[in-house]
């Protein structure tokens, strides 16, 4: 199986600064997302400090008998530990924060995943979207309980109410999960500047109407930013060929 896959990151129209990060690496083993919280700096500095542990630690750990599972979970326990770290040596930073999802392809493995927060993984297998990762939200929890329904949670007041995200003393789970994929699944990471303006079926529609990824990319960013843009938006899809 080949996989070709493309990265793109938009400041959006309303913010000032790009707060998102990503990492690709470029033999296809392990992607990142990582969208921060806390201020000017203080998301900027936490996404880039979780994308830039979770990747060193992987790349340093990647030929170790660990498991692909047991291997993310210490990766993102790392980048919460890194962040705390800079929180405890700049209290000016001391709220930042930062969601995270990250996918993972090991050699004879299952592709993994794990995720913090409310940056999303979805597959694309042939006209149906599915998120495959379960959102770290106030509103996500109450869909659940039947408080609220989905599109009342679209325009929510608590919409951006995080219940989970890196960069907190009381983190306790980090979810990880194999994938199911096949030849021809689309898979798309991505941080909730995007799915705060576009719903599922319009990024399903896109993703679905662009065979060459790189165009996708772009064409889901532009069209999250004449939805209004108001927060960074970050892609990354990946084509299983």
């Amino acid at each position: 199986m080949k996989l070709n896959f493309i990265g793109k990151s938009d400041p959006g129209l309303i913010r000032a600064n790009n707060q998102d990060n990503f990492y690709i690496d470029l033999k296809g083993r392990f992607f990142i997302v990582a969208d921060g919280m806390g201020g000017h700096a203080g998301g900027e500095q936490a996404s880039q400090i979780a994308t830039q542990k979770i990747q060193e630690y992987l790349n340093t750990n990647w030929n170790s008998s660990t498991s692909p599972e047991i291997l993310l979970e210490e990766a993102l326990w790392e980048a919460n530990k890194a962040i705390l770290l800079d929180q405890a040596n700049h209290p000016e930073r001391s709220d930042m924060g930062t969601t995270v999802v990250v996918v993972v392809f090991g050699s004879g493995e299952p592709p993994w995943c794990a995720h913090v927060g409310d940056s999303r993984l979805y597959r694309l297998r042939e006209s149906h979207l599915e998120q495959l990762t379960e959102d770290h939200t106030w509103v996500a929890r109450a869909i659940k309980m039947g408080d609220i329904t989905p599109d009342e949670a679209r325009t929510h007041p608590f919409r951006h109410v995080l219940s989970r995200c890196l960069g907190r003393e009381d983190l306790q789970h980090i979810d990880v999960k194999p994938l199911d994929i096949k030849l021809g699944d689309r898979l798309l990471l991505c941080s909730d500047g995007l799915t705060e303006e576009l719903a599922d079926k319009k990024i399903a529609s896109y993703l679905q109407e662009y065979p060459p990824i790189d165009k996708a990319a772009i064409s889901l960013i532009e069209a999250a930013k004449e939805e209004g843009g108001h927060d960074n938006i970050t892609v990354v899809i990946i084509a299983l060929e």
